[in-house]
């Protein structure tokens, strides 16, 4: 699984400790010393890195390795890899709630609009009075927005001439977006 050969090299722990990822290596470093030290079994979950460089996402299960005179001298056990799972609970995960977060996204994204247009405020502050809404009502920023857009309808049209104005500034943008 670390991309030796059998019998290429004599494992250590410290050969083992080497191959954990950094963020995981005092985790599991302390997890092995209180195993030998205390004689209790061994399991974590932690990444180590290959041979090759990639990444492994694994639970490892282990006891200890006694001595002649019952003392603990090391570890033994087994690695079960967990990177395909997880990869596949990452994916299936963003498959269900990356369009419904999108979607989220996208009615907020409208709301803001709508109230920097008509309060003349940026996006940083439009998105603040949602949530300030959101956190007095106790309800959803994107329940909020969703009813925002869906009862803009009630609001009254532009006067004609802001309308007019507005078909002017839609139907010549490109003659006003600046040259590479």
């Amino acid at each position: 699984m670390h991309g030796y050969r059998p019998g290429e090299i004599e494992p250590t722990t410290e050969l083992l400790l080497a191959h954990k990822h950094p963020d995981d290596r005092e985790h599991v470093a302390e997890r092995i010393a209180r195993s030998v030290d205390r004689g209790e079994p061994f399991s974590s979950r932690h990444r180590f890195i290959d041979t090759s460089g990639a990444e492994h996402n694994v639970m490892v299960v282990a006891d200890r390795i006694l001595d002649d005179d019952g003392r603990p001298v090391g570890t033994t056990g087994f690695y079960i890899d967990l990177s395909a799972t997880l990869a596949e609970a990452e994916r299936e995960a963003l498959e269900v709630r990356l369009p419904e977060l999108i979607e989220s996204r996208a009615v907020i994204e409208q709301a803001k609009g709508v109230l920097m247009r008509l309060y003349g405020i940026n996006a940083e502050q439009a998105f603040k009075v949602l949530i300030w809404r959101s956190q007095e009502t106790n309800i959803k920023l994107r329940v909020l927005a969703e009813q925002l857009i869906a009862e803009l309808a009630t609001v009254p049209a532009p006067e004609p001439a802001t309308r007019a104005t507005f078909d002017h500034v839609l139907l010549t943008l490109h003659e006003r977006i600046p040259k590479d």
